[in-house]
Formats: C-alpha cells, structure tokens, sequence
C-alpha cells in the first residue's frame, strides 16, 4: 500500500463502518471492563514487543504480502478475549494494540486504521460463532471435549475473515490480479490461526478456572517464546534477501543490457512453481534460483557483457563458464539449498546440446528446467538496447516450438497457464536508446538468438 488507490481507500472506510457497527451494541451489553482493560493492555503490549524489525526489501515484501495481515499479531490474546468477552467488547481489545502498532510504510494511520478494523471485524465474528455454539458456558464448566467444538468454528470464522478482507486488500491496494488474490491465503492461514486459538482457549479455561487471571497469563509465555523465534527467523529471512538482493545488484551494475532481468526471472519461475503445485518453502527456494541464475557473470570480463558486435568462438567459451562460476559463488550459501542446482544447470537443453556438462532430459535438475524456462521468457518479452521485445504470444509459441528438444515441455505449459491466469507485464531493461545490429547476445537464453550448443 505504498500510493493508495482511491479504491482501496473507499475499501478501508467500509471495513472501518464495519468495525464501528461491531463496535455500536457495547452501551447495551453487559460487559466485564476490567477484563477487556487487561486483554487490550496485554494485547498492546505483545504487539510492540514481538513484531520482527529489520531491512525491508522488495522481495521480502511481496512475499509478506501474500500471508493474511493478522498473523503479524499475538492472536492467543484476541482468542482469548473472543472466547470470554461477549461479541461487541472482544472486538474492542484488539484496537488499543493495532492502533499504536509500530508501522514501517507510510501511510502509516491508514495502515494502523486498518489493522485495527480488519483485527476488530475478525475477532466479533470469530466471538459470534463461539457465543452463538454456547461456547461461553463450555469454557466456563469445562465441557471437554466438547469445547473444542465452538472454539474451532471460532477459529475458522476469524480465519475466514481475514482470508476475504486480506485478499480485497491484495486486489485493490497492491494490484493483485483478482482471481490471484486470495489463492492460499486461507490454507497458510488456517494452521497457525488453530494453533493460537488452541493457546487462547487455555487461558479462557485457565482464566474461568479457581487459578484466576494469573494462571491464564502464564499460557503466554511459551506462546512469546514461539513468537521470538518466528521473529528470529524473520530477521534471517531478511539477511537472506539482502545477501540476495546484494549479489543481483552487482550483476545489474555490471551487464547493463539485462538490469531487471534476474528479478522478472524470479518472478516468472514462481509462477511456474505455483502452476506445478509445489509448496511454499521449494517456491521460495525456486525464486531465489531465478533471482541469481545469472550471478557468475560477475566473473566474467565485463568487456564481452557489454561488446556490441558479435562474440569470437573463444569469447562463447568464456561467457559459457558463467554457470559454473556462479554455482561456486553460491557454494557455501546455506539457505539456496536446490536453487545451486539451477545456476549451475539452467543452461542445459533436453536434447543434451546444452551446456556446461551436456544433460539429457531428466538428468537436468528439476529447478533448472524451470529457470530455464523463466530466463527464455523473459529475454524474448524484454525490450534491450540491441533488439526489442517480442510479443507475449510470440515468446510462447517460441517456448512451445523448442519444448521436447530445448526447454521441458512440462514447465513450458506450467507457464503458459499461469500466463493465462494472471497476465505479465514486460520490463524494458535497456539504459539508453543506442541502436545497434539485432545481434546474438551471449546474456540471452532466447531459442531463436542461440541456436545450437552455443547459446547461453
């Protein structure tokens, strides 16, 4: 939500008249303040203390975006007070915290306004379902197992109403492709939500319980525990993007001709990921292979990235060892795990013509299948310096053309489905408008620039 559309904006007024309508029958109920007074200082107090910090970078935020709002927040509090308080109050907790809420990206009282009303309409829901299923009573007995019963439809509720507010957000702040919008969001959510709402039926239990309040709050501790360390791997999280994001900037400084390209590469390979139907931890690991398939042209004489003309068989030659470069760069880094596979064979071809060890078909790993398919896509649809782009059919029915013999005709309709779905927007990544012979280009993975065994 960096520039906020007009329609996301109308977007967060009617969930904020939602919020005040949950919010308007408190006069009427009976409502225990000293409880609400506690949950919400509590509730206020975890937020500050648990929310992770550290770089933000692009990626990591596209990537944050597709996760539902509210699990950034210590939902054991929010559930605990939906399980206690009647509907209208426990919609109230959660505004003291998401309001003073620190807010990195500006706007940020837009931002704070609608954590606490998406936060507000989620919990009154999520304590509707409970009370109406006499949930209340089953908490204050206990009645096991039978208390499980409106504690998981309560869950699902608050779930389900993060899911369709999170996804409009996604569609309309941050232009999400609407049918793309709220793929997954519900399944990601779902089991971290159960397993908060599991810690906030406890201390519900705990706090209707001879033990009192103070029992209830000792629930917390483990539950900070685990957020501390959802917030360590975080701040890793970040550390990986930048280690990323240094790497590819370095490439981009020095091969001008393709600035963009890894980052769109990444994109495209994530999107065939999402079409083969992996899970989100390989998807992750596969744009990371994207992002940095091309990171061994930094040792390869910036001379020959940059040479207009066409290339000697002995400058083919040393341009081809940017693979393998690439591969020992990233040796020792951990966390790509597979992707070290793609950088070192995402110039091979299924007909074995391919480079540098000559795979044949299923010997070529399955991430570099995929990255291969990405870094030809994008190639053929991105404007350069010395040639422009192709249309986005025309780089399909190219792909196509060469499935079988060059790419894996699998990944090729991966992507073509994906394509059909959400659409692609082609970058132009030339930094200056020099015109020069359309000439094979050693960077480009497109079928028709590189035919044969020599082509990168």
């Amino acid at each position: 939500m960096g520039t906020i559309p007009a329609g996301a904006r109308v977007y967060v007024a009617c969930v904020v008249l939602a919020a005040l309508a949950c919010l308007a029958p408190l006069p009427a109920v009976p409502t225990p303040w000293w409880i609400v007074a506690l949950l919400a200082a509590l509730y206020a107090g975890c937020e500050r203390i648990t929310l992770p910090h550290g770089p933000r970078g692009a990626a990591a935020r596209a990537a944050e975006r597709r996760a539902p709002q509210g699990l950034g927040t210590f939902l054991p509090v929010l559930l605990a007070g939906a399980f206690l308080l009647p509907p209208p109050a426990a919609a109230l907790v959660a505004l003291p915290g998401a309001l003073l809420a620190r807010v990195e990206q500006r706007p940020r009282g837009l931002r704070r306004t609608w954590r606490a009303a998406q936060l507000a309409v989620a919990v009154r829901a999520a304590s509707g379902v409970h009370w109406a299923l006499d949930g209340r009573d089953a908490v204050v007995g206990p009645r096991f197992p039978y208390a499980l019963v409106p504690a998981g439809a309560a869950v699902l509720a608050f779930c389900l109403v993060l899911t369709v507010l999170d996804g409009g957000i996604l569609a309309l702040a941050e232009r999400v492709p609407v049918r793309g919008a709220w793929r997954g969001l519900f399944s990601r959510s779902l089991a971290p939500v159960a397993v908060h709402g599991l810690a906030g039926l406890m201390m519900a239990v705990l706090w209707r319980s001879p033990y009192g309040p103070v029992a209830a709050l000792l629930v917390l501790l483990p539950m900070y525990v685990s957020c501390w360390v959802f917030a360590q791997y975080h701040r890793e999280r970040a550390a990986h993007q930048a280690t990323i994001r240094a790497l590819v900037q370095a490439v981009d400084i020095k091969d001008g001709y393709t600035r963009g390209h890894s980052e769109r590469v990444g994109q495209a390979s994530m999107m065939i990921a999402r079409e083969l139907g992996m899970d989100d931890e390989r998807a992750e690991v596969l744009r990371f292979a994207g992002i940095l398939h091309d990171v061994g042209k930094l040792g390869v004489p910036t001379r020959l990235l940059r040479k207009d003309g066409p290339l000697t068989p002995d400058e083919r030659r040393i341009i081809e060892l940017h693979p393998e470069y690439g591969h020992e760069m990233v040796r020792g880094i951990g966390f790509l795990g597979e992707a070290r596979s793609a950088i070192l064979h995402h110039h091979e071809r299924l007909d074995g013509s391919g480079y540098p060890y000559g795979l044949v078909g299923g010997q070529i790993p399955e991430f570099a299948r995929v990255v291969a398919v990405a870094d030809a896509f994008d190639a053929m649809t991105s404007t350069r310096s010395y040639r422009r782009a192709r249309p986005v059919p025309a780089a399909l029915a190219e792909l196509e053309r060469c499935a079988g013999a060059q790419f894996d005709p699998g990944m090729v309709g991966a992507l073509v489905r994906a394509l059909d779905r959400d659409g692609w927007h082609p970058a132009v990544t030339a930094g200056d408008d020099r015109t020069t012979p359309s000439v094979p280009r050693p960077t480009d993975s497109t079928p028709a620039d590189s035919p044969g065994r020599r082509s990168p």
